[in-house]
């Protein structure tokens, strides 16, 4: 992700998280923090934006700070791809654990996490501004073969 993305992920965190959408200046702070952030956008064959991504990595720990696909692009693997990118950032950076956070109400993100290797250690209540759960899941990078893509079909 670069500063040229940011309006066109900003349309698609707007469109996709209503409630819980990042302040625009928030993208625009992450990517000044390069040494501890990383951030990643995935786009179609017209060069649009359908997807985007960041990790936070202060060793030991790293951590999604966000991971979103737009929804005419769900089930193409966009979401694994950005996961898996990632996860091999957070190993590159030298991190030993992946951690995240996920609607409770969102199963479908749930499976693509576990079929990842995450799980879940926590529940925050009422972590979302609508009231919603949040699922806090780990991955253990000690474990970490790479994508599963490579033996098994996306989960649906």
């Amino acid at each position: 992700m670069t500063v040229d993305d940011i309006a066109a992920v900003d349309a698609l965190e707007r469109a996709l998280f209503p409630v819980d959408a990042w302040p625009l200046q928030m993208f625009y702070d992450e990517l000044n923090q390069a040494d501890t952030r990383s951030y990643y956008v995935a786009v179609d064959s017209r060069g649009t934006v359908i997807g985007y991504a960041g990790l936070m990595c202060v060793l030991p720990i790293a951590d999604v700070q966000t991971i979103a696909v737009a929804p005419e692009a769900e089930g193409a693997g966009i979401g694994s791809a950005l996961l898996t990118t990632l996860i091999e950032e957070a190993k590159a950076r030298g991190a030993d654990d992946v951690l995240l956070e996920v609607r409770a109400d969102n199963p479908r993100a749930q499976r693509l996490y576990r079929w990842f290797g995450f799980e879940q250690i926590h529940i925050r209540p009422r972590y979302y501004r609508d009231g919603a759960d949040a699922l806090i899941m780990r991955l253990d990078l000690s474990t970490w073969n790479g994508s599963p893509h490579a033996t098994t079909k996306d989960p649906k």
